[in-house]
């Protein structure tokens, strides 16, 4: 399991992008970088563009480890079509990714904890791997215990978001299915992602 131990959001402040379009992120009061040279911006490098651009992916899913991240744009490397939109989908799969979608979960971060910690079930069995990769058709549930945890109630009762097409849910019931791959147009990102250009900076 990966773990942020600094702040979740000064990510917000060093790309200069409210990641996870939320309310509570410091770039509303501070739009600035931080540190003391946090307010000096600097014309970014190819290689930075690029490198901002995998940072904003892998941290946008809750600061992914850098090793699964290459193990994921390996198969999208390996798979037929665009290799872009294969990681997006791929990213789009990940069990914690889904349970986020599914508005389970506030945060991306409390989606894996979500899962880690066994509170899913896909098909009727529990699964505690966050990357676990869902298939098309496949049943996510909350387990019984899960079901009237205050923090999933309000989760699945916030108005910040809503659940993409590609997923459908009864958060009567706590369960959803995954309808289908999602295409990067489907996936509604706060923030502008660029797939393409961290496809350029691991083919360097």
């Amino acid at each position: 399991m990966t773990k942020r131990t600094e702040s979740k959001y000064k990510i917000n402040r060093r790309l200069g992008v409210n990641l996870w379009g939320r309310a509570k992120s410091p770039l509303t009061k501070r739009e600035y970088g931080p540190g003391q040279h946090g307010k000096r911006r600097k014309k970014p490098t190819d290689y930075g563009t690029q490198l901002m651009a995998k940072q904003k992916l892998k941290g946008y899913y809750g600061n992914i480890s850098e090793r699964h991240f290459r193990k994921l744009y390996a198969e999208a490397v390996r798979r037929r079509g665009d290799t872009g939109e294969n990681l997006i989908e791929l990213l789009e799969r990940r069990l914690d990714a889904v349970t986020y979608r599914l508005k389970f979960a506030a945060t991306p971060f409390a989606a894996r904890q979500l899962v880690n910690h066994g509170h899913l079930l896909v098909n009727d069995q529990k699964v505690n791997i966050a990357s676990y990769q869902v298939k098309d058709g496949d049943l996510i549930q909350l387990r019984s215990k899960a079901k009237n945890m205050g923090v999933v109630l309000e989760a699945t009762q916030s108005n910040e978001r809503d659940v993409p097409d590609y997923l459908e849910v009864d958060h009567q019931a706590m369960k959803g299915k995954f309808i289908r791959a999602p295409k990067l147009s489907d996936v509604p990102y706060p923030v502008q992602m660029e797939p393409n250009l961290v496809i350029e900076f691991y083919s360097r």
